[in-house]
């Protein structure tokens, strides 16, 4: 039975389904990454279809790794060398000219990579799934490496910091740029004996 969620909890989940879907879209694509790799070099292939591909499909992983990654936050934990698989995969034709060991090593690679996805897989469906039987989830902190980019202020928060520093600004400026400032700073140096 599903608990009721309340407005706060409910965006957790809503969050947290969005993050499943973007580490499963990201699962699929790198499962295609590796089926246009893998039919390559069978014979009758359309080679000149399967770099167009390719390309296509290197560039959006690319694209959408950033974008999960700073998704994940902390529940980031895709291999490391993902990137540097997709980066170093130039095109087709280059990859199969190499030697069959560095061939196996690439394909090694990236099962490697596919594993880490899974994992990180399995832990966000987790996490959303505590979070729909009502436990309370927090989405984290930037992954290791990462600079936040909420801060996690409110809007009000924001806005009253702003006021605060243009206050402290104007204080200082009052006390530097003008006679009454000049006559307080005097003061407070008499006092500190200089």
């Amino acid at each position: 039975m599903a608990a009721t969620l309340n407005k706060k909890q409910q965006k957790v989940v809503d969050e947290l389904d969005r993050r499943v879907s973007m580490v499963r879209e990201f699962m699929n694509d790198w499962l295609l990454f590796n089926q246009i790799l893998s039919a390559y070099p069978a014979p009758g292939v359309n080679k000149a279809q399967l770099e167009n591909q390719f390309l296509k499909i290197k560039s959006k992983l690319a694209r959408e790794h950033n974008v999960l990654k700073e998704a994940l936050m902390q529940d980031y934990k895709i291999d490391g060398n993902t990137m540097q698989i997709v980066a170093g995969a130039t095109n087709l034709e280059s990859i199969y000219s190499q030697s069959d060991i560095a061939v196996t090593k690439l394909q090694g690679e990236w099962h490697r990579s596919f594993i880490s996805i899974n994992e990180t897989l399995g832990q966000v469906e987790d996490k959303k799934a505590r979070a729909d039987a009502g436990e309370k989830i927090h989405l984290g902190q930037p992954a290791q490496g990462q600079v936040a980019t909420n801060s996690g202020m409110s809007d009000t928060a924001k806005r009253n910091m702003v006021i605060a520093i243009v206050a402290i600004a104007g204080i200082v400026g009052l006390m530097i740029f003008t006679p009454l400032g000049k006559t307080y700073m005097d003061s407070f140096n008499v006092l500190m004996g200089r």
